[in-house]
């Protein structure tokens, strides 16, 4: 069973930490606009397509990880002549004090405030990250020729849940989102933030079981928000709706039979360009 980086140092932190770093409630949203001058452009490791390329992946990593985290799932996916049309963006997240850290500074899409489940959630920091995110998919679509409907945006952990309130609230209607080992943030507000694309983006979530850290329920309380207050329909096997995958024993981590079901979504997503 693979594991990312992130997945590593966070077990070196004591287990109450780890708690208080993934359990939220008490959403709440702030409508404060980010100047895009104010958005400083995310540093990205680049995995090249080794034929044309015609779609794109940006993958958002965890906490205390860096995109190089995820480049060895990239580099086996490229190996598959199925998916050699796929680019590869995994930015790095900028360092930042973490509160529930003790203030120390480590990569994080958005500061952890507290333990608790009552804990406030950072919205600025949430925010930021969503313009950032969105800025790096504006530089994709103005770099290239592909469209936004060839872009899946996708992350595990805290980067599954910006992945998932980024991609969900876009005003571009994009080919998919991932989401692996996350939670939906922001509740409260998010059916206030959905456009006319969000129930039409594909999603592909997959969880673990006996995740400690986000806990399958926080996964399964997700998919029921999606299903029953947004509209989604769940799906298996198709190119539309919430196609959520249960991984018995699955920690938080990865595994074989999740990169297989992942790799065989994206196929369906952004098959490679025929023409």
């Amino acid at each position: 069973m693979w594991q990312p980086r992130s997945t590593i140092t966070l077990l070196l932190l004591p287990l109450t930490l780890l708690f208080a770093i993934f359990l939220y409630s008490g959403y709440r949203f702030s409508s404060k606009i980010i100047p895009m001058a104010s958005i400083q452009p995310l540093r990205s490791l680049i995995v090249n397509p080794t034929s044309k390329h015609t779609a794109t992946v940006i993958f958002i990593h965890g906490l205390g990880d860096s995109g190089n985290g995820w480049k060895p799932v990239a580099d086996i996916f490229q190996r598959d002549p199925a998916m050699s049309h796929i680019k590869w963006v995994l930015p790095h997240a900028p360092e930042r004090p973490v509160t529930a850290n003790m203030g120390i500074s480590m990569p994080s899409w958005f500061d952890i405030i507290s333990f608790g489940f009552e804990s406030r959630e950072d919205e600025k920091g949430m925010i930021e990250t969503m313009s950032s995110i969105n800025a790096l998919i504006s530089a994709e679509l103005s770099s290239t020729d592909i469209d936004a409907s060839r872009i899946v945006l996708g992350g595990f952990s805290q980067g599954a849940a910006m992945s998932l309130l980024t991609g969900l609230t876009s005003e571009r209607k994009l080919a998919g989102v991932v989401a692996l080992s996350g939670w939906l943030p922001l509740k409260s507000k998010f059916q206030a933030m959905t456009t006319p694309h969000t129930t039409q983006t594909p999603v592909f979530w997959g969880h673990g079981t006996s995740d400690p850290l986000v806990l399958y329920r926080f996964g399964t309380e997700s998919r029921e928000f999606l299903t029953s207050k947004i509209g989604f329909k769940l799906t298996t096997g198709l190119t539309a709706g919430l196609d959520f995958r249960s991984y018995q024993g699955m920690a938080h981590s990865t595994c074989q039979t999740e990169l297989d079901d992942l790799r065989a979504w994206l196929k369906r997503i952004i098959p490679q360009d025929s023409e």
